[in-house]
């Protein structure tokens, strides 16, 4: 996308060849940085299940698009290059002009409606058509449906959230405007002078992760770490995982930073030839630098909403469904960004609260449309993928005709609602710049 961004606008080689290698690099740091955070994390959970006496499913989308791949390979690749397609022709007919650019969650959104649709019997062209008009209707209505909320937090940056835990974000960031108060935000928290450091977000971070891996670790004792920390001390390995994950944290940031450096000036030669006005729309991460204390806040908000929403698993029916710390870390504190944007401390503590909520809820009612899928450790960690798994998995149930009626009227309403939200947010956009 930047190489033919930057031939659209005919820059000079130089500058063609180091632009798309700089996003490459960015974006191979920000993954390398995700992989190092997952890793960190991994032991985290351990504890959390060893030390509370808890067994049930962890959502991690990584693990479930694993286990998937070997039976929905294929037609999860095909299902993902057509909603792509679809999404640039809405962008270029319609008002919601955005495109979906976070490749991993295209792909993970792919593998969902692959294995549901599936897991229902519908295979083949069918399942492809199927699966790929929801998949570019969906990438091309959430950044529609959050970049009103997205504006306030970056200032009108010529970027858009594209990351599929959108409902949350957008059930934060209402919560914000509903309970909270923007003008005490998050970032304005006073911090004595001898404690000044704790403004660098890095160093918050680390620390308040070394604090929780260590709690955990003495309450689920040296044998839940055995497996991870070998024959080093479990108490010495809870810190130097914590520690790794500000390592994490440090490259995410610094890919996001390297990607939106390049990455957006190049877009424009695309949003200039192909789909004019477009915006890119990227992931998560891209919301941390403009409020990095929200995040931490998101964070702890969304894991507690996620340890009290276990209680009510049981009576209602569902699987327990163990916090996980990836979708918790990543969702909770992007929801901490977008609730503190319209309500300040209280919108980020109670909005990432509530997303909490949601991320176990919703995952759990989803586990009963993977097929066999549905029995493993694990399932996806995101609020979209739930709500969208839940609904084609009653589509699959209509027969083909159905299905097809039914995905037409589906993507028809949800695309007049992205152009109808587009087309609002934008006026008022205008009306701010007058």
């Amino acid at each position: 996308m930047a190489l033919i961004g930057l031939v659209a606008l005919k820059k000079e080689l130089t500058d063609i060849v180091s632009g798309t290698l700089k996003t490459i690099v960015g974006f191979l740091i920000l993954t390398g940085g995700a992989g190092i955070l997952v890793g960190a994390l991994d032991p985290l959970s351990a504890m959390v299940k060893d030390g509370f006496n808890l067994h049930g499913v962890v959502p991690t989308n990584e693990a479930i698009v694993a286990v998937a791949q070997d039976a929905f390979g294929a037609q999860t690749a095909i299902i993902m290059a057509l909603g792509f397609v679809v999404n640039i022709i809405l962008a270029r007919l319609t008002p919601a002009k955005f495109i979906f650019l976070t490749g991993h969650h295209l792909f993970f959104m792919a593998t969902l409606l692959a294995v549901v649709l599936g897991s229902a019997g519908v295979t083949g062209t069918n399942q492809a058509i199927l699966g790929g008009v929801l998949l570019g209707t969906i990438a091309t209505m959430m950044p529609a449906l959050v970049h009103p909320f997205m504006r306030k937090i970056t200032g009108n940056a010529p970027f858009a959230l594209g990351h599929f835990n959108s409902l949350g974000y957008i059930v934060s960031s209402l919560t914000g405007k509903t309970v909270g108060n923007k003008e005490k935000s998050t970032e304005d928290i006073k911090i004595s002078p001898k404690l000044d450091f704790l403004r660098d977000s890095i160093v918050m971070t680390t620390l308040t992760m070394i604090i929780m891996y260590v709690i955990l670790a003495i309450v689920a004792g040296p044998e839940s770490l055995k497996e991870f920390a070998g024959g080093s001390n479990y108490i010495m390995y809870a810190i130097v995982q914590a520690m790794t994950f500000g390592a994490g944290l440090a490259i995410i940031l610094m890919g996001v930073r390297m990607i939106l450096a390049e990455i957006v000036p190049a877009f424009q030669g695309i949003a200039a030839k192909i789909v004019p006005n477009a915006l890119p729309a990227l992931d998560a991460p891209t919301t941390f630098t403009f409020a990095p204390t929200a995040v931490l806040v998101g964070f702890i908000s969304s894991l507690i909403g996620g340890l009290i929403s276990m209680t009510i698993m049981g009576p209602l029916g569902l699987v327990l469904i163990i916090p996980g710390m990836v979708p918790h870390f990543f969702d909770g504190g992007t929801s901490g960004v977008f609730g503190n944007a319209t309500g300040g401390r209280r919108g980020a503590i109670i909005g990432s609260f509530i997303n909490g909520i949601l991320i176990t809820v919703l995952p759990a009612i989803l586990l009963s449309f993977l097929g066999s899928l549905g029995l493993s450790n694990t399932t996806f960690g995101d609020s979209d993928f739930a709500w969208v798994g839940v609904i084609m998995g009653y589509i699959a149930k209509l027969g083909v005709g159905g299905m097809y009626a039914a995905v037409i009227i589906v993507s028809g309403l949800f695309i007049t609602l992205a152009s109808y939200v587009s087309i609002k947010d934008k006026k008022a956009q205008a009306q701010e710049s007058e």
